[in-house]
């Protein structure tokens, strides 16, 4: 079962047990080609439902699985997601790796086991973080009704591997907050979901509805204990 934790530091002093774990990383990667870099809405999209497909596999979730136990310690800290980029040769180095590719329209995003901050596998390793930003060539529609909605906080500028990141924390608290049955129809479906960024008045009604938010570490890009992302799954919606 996913817990509903994210990877905050709300105050320097503070003890939270999660620090005292050992900490690991979820690495995920993105397809970057030169000629063909996807859509930024269909990369954030891709990005969460790697990460929940990536979670729910029998080799996530049941205790024989040959990623529980590294999922297992990735969740007793803090869930820490990196985006890399990759193309051409880099990127068939690492699909070779143990993971899991999902593609989405235009993105295609391949999640690896958690990895320790200081382990990462050297074909991982030599991947870029910088520079993994692309926009959308035309605005995206409005999401059909009944989808889950992953908000963006529209305050907030981040590139789009950063979004990446932040897409896939809020996937994964909204799955954690969802009732046992929902999750289930939510699997079942092939977690379909949208990303969009919120209204600036919008924002402001969702941050008050109960709702999953993402609280970002501030390692990188935006201010320590930003909230990024609102999960607005129909099954919370009182």
């Amino acid at each position: 079962m996913l817990r509903a934790v994210d990877d905050a530091a709300t105050d320097p002093g503070d003890t939270d047990p999660r620090d005292a774990a050992p900490q690991y990383v979820l690495p995920l990667v993105v397809r970057l080609e030169r000629d063909a870099p996807p859509e930024r809405t269909d990369a954030l999209e891709a990005s969460a439902r790697a990460v929940l497909t990536f979670l729910t596999d029998p080799r996530s979730t049941e205790p024989a699985g040959e990623w529980h136990d590294a999922v297992t310690a990735w969740t007793d800290g803090r869930i820490r997601k990196v985006v890399r980029r990759a193309r051409g040769a880099q990127w068939r180095r690492a699909e070779a790796l143990d993971g899991l590719t999902l593609q989405h329209r235009t993105a295609t995003v391949r999640v690896f086991p958690p990895v320790p901050l200081d382990g990462w596998p050297a074909d991982l390793a030599r991947l870029q973080v910088g520079g993994t930003d692309f926009d959308d060539t035309e605005p995206p529609a409005a999401p059909a009704a009944g989808t889950p909605v992953l908000w963006l906080n529209p305050a907030l500028s981040m590139t789009a591997g950063k979004a990446m990141a932040q897409t896939g924390h809020g996937a994964q608290l909204t799955y954690a907050a969802l009732p046992a049955a929902a999750r289930e129809i939510w699997a079942d479906a092939g977690f379909p979901l949208a990303v969009r960024t919120a209204a600036t008045a919008a924002w402001r009604r969702l941050a008050t509805a109960g709702l999953p938010v993402v609280h970002d570490a501030g390692f990188t890009e935006i201010p320590a204990d930003s909230a990024t992302v609102i999960g607005d799954h129909p099954a919370l919606r009182h």
